[in-house]
């Protein structure tokens, strides 16, 4: 009797105990345009953990791209991840500097335990053994690598993104449009809210032309101040990595954690003593009060879209209208003479060290293996057949192909425009992205026009930043481009901060 009496309060004290717990509350998170100082604040307030944020965009993902075919790889471990870095929170009490934020890796970038194929048939089922150097410092802040992005195969195009591996993605825009490449999942999918950090690379375009694309902030910063070790090349001498973000303020905080000196990649070592205690200083929203800046005409008014340059004509008068001092036009003497015979056809020569450094197979050793597995994208096996007959310097292969601090034409270009920007005062030039509308999928070689990122950026080795520029018809995104000097990511910052706070074109695409 006795004992029955006992377990009949011990099930009333469970009742009475159960009955006082709150019901877990239904986190349902608005994930469009959320930024690191939301997540983060969110976070503190105990409004949600990493692991709802990451269960939320990776359903988001799940989702939503089918039309798009922005990723190629979901990584449902992010959500131990996730788990541990709540944990870490409860403990300590403390953020790391990107915490719990979710990332999204371009598929040319190694990642742990990932597919990093390059989107080629050659490397489908290749998955490294380590991070590459960014990859790992970005983890170590804290960041969460959500999922794996499509591209252009091998990082060919500038002019569309497609691959053998995952085939087309499609601008969200309006899909039936390019998101241009070769970082164009990277920019459809930042653009569509999959993930709030994106990383990109560009060889001559494709960190600028998909944000521009897709109005997205792109950073394609100085030669020598980030690592490209662990990534896939196209042209070493000339690729960069970079963030692709919705805010400038986004892609500060991620190129803050990025930067610096990498023994396996030597060219980071002319960034000692140019990396500033932090860029996050450099948000400043009269940033553009007392600037000089430049209007490179050459290049804004090269057969220009009338749409495009009806925003690029608004531009300035916003630039003047928030303090800016224009000089218009900004001429460099001999400027088209010095842009030329710049591109050297090195992919060869670089591939083939990440060959032999990081995939390790025998079967894989060469270009000629590249081609003999194949490709489903004809422009890729024409762009192979290219490099496979094609080395050293187009136009001129007796002057030696070096890299942006030793090669002989790439330092008097850049000399030629910093001696101009020196003698005015400037602070930046500026010159519209790209010069026309986004091509259609269905005619991207025809309508691939106005692309204006090739012509400087990626020879002298000078950063050059895309900003939201504003819309065009067909509801199709443009950007204005910053290009500053040889490590004038500070000034940079602050001009594209003060332009974007001052402005507000960034749009989420349509539902």
């Amino acid at each position: 009797m006795l004992h029955k009496i006992f377990r009949l309060l011990f099930l009333g004290f469970l009742f009475l105990m159960m009955s006082c717990q709150k019901t877990p509350k239904k986190v349902n998170i608005q994930l469009e345009e959320l930024t690191i100082a939301n997540i983060k604040e969110a976070y503190k307030n105990g409004d949600f953990t990493s692991e709802d944020l990451v269960k939320a965009y990776i359903n988001r993902i799940q989702k939503n791209d089918s039309i798009l075919n922005a990723i190629t790889y979901i990584n449902l471990k992010a959500i131990e991840t996730a788990k541990a870095l709540d944990k870490e929170y409860q403990q300590t009490k403390k953020l790391r500097s990107l915490h719990g934020i979710p990332i999204i890796v371009k598929d040319n970038i190694n990642t742990k335990g990932m597919p990093t194929t390059g989107g080629s048939l050659a490397l489908q089922d290749f998955i490294p053994e380590k991070d590459a150097f960014i990859i790992q410092k970005l983890k170590d802040a804290g960041a969460i690598i959500i999922a794996k992005s499509n591209m252009a195969e091998w990082a060919f195009s500038a002019k569309h993104t497609e691959s053998s591996t995952h085939g087309t993605t499609r601008n969200p825009y309006n899909t039936d449009y390019v998101p241009a490449g070769s970082s164009g999942g990277t920019a459809a999918s930042i653009a569509s809210n999959f993930g709030v950090i994106g990383l990109g690379t560009d060889t001559g375009n494709s960190i600028r032309g998909p944000s521009s694309h897709n109005a997205l902030v792109g950073f394609r910063t100085t030669i020598g101040l980030i690592s490209r070790s662990a990534i896939i090349p196209l042209i070493l001498r000339n690729d960069v990595v970079g963030p692709m973000c919705r805010t400038v303020e986004d892609a500060t905080k991620t190129l803050e954690i990025m930067v610096g000196y990498d023994a396996d990649d030597a060219i980071t070592k002319h960034s000692d003593g140019k990396i500033p205690s932090n860029y996050q200083q450099y948000l400043q929203k009269n940033g553009l009060k007392g600037a000089r800046i430049g209007v490179l005409r050459i290049l804004s008014d090269d057969h220009p879209d009338s749409e495009i340059t009806k925003l690029f004509e608004k531009s300035i008068v916003d630039l003047k209208r928030l303090g800016a001092t224009i000089i218009d036009p900004f001429v460099v003497p001999n400027f088209t003479t010095l842009s030329q015979g710049q591109w050297c056809a090195e992919f060869r020569e670089d591939v083939e060290t990440y060959f032999r450094v990081y995939v390790k197979r025998d079967t894989i050793k060469t270009l000629e293996d590249v081609v003999r597995i194949g490709t489903k994208s004809a422009y890729a096996k024409k762009q192979l057949k290219m490099f496979g007959s094609n080395s050293g310097r187009f136009g001129d292969k007796s002057i030696p192909c070096k890299d942006a601090y030793t090669d002989v034409k790439r330092i008097a270009f850049r000399n030629a425009i910093e001696k101009v920007m020196d003698s005015l005062k400037i602070d930046a030039i500026i010159y519209p992205s790209w010069n026309n509308k986004p091509a259609k999928i269905s005619a991207f070689e025809e309508e691939y026009k106005g692309d204006n990122n090739q012509i400087i950026a990626p020879h002298t080795g000078q950063p050059a930043f895309t900003v939201p520029m504003g819309f065009v018809k067909g509801n199709l995104p443009a950007g204005l481009q910053f290009l500053g000097r040889m490590y004038a990511e500070p000034t940079l910052i602050k001009l594209a901060y003060a332009y974007e706070q001052g402005t507000k074109h960034r749009q989420p695409p349509k539902k």
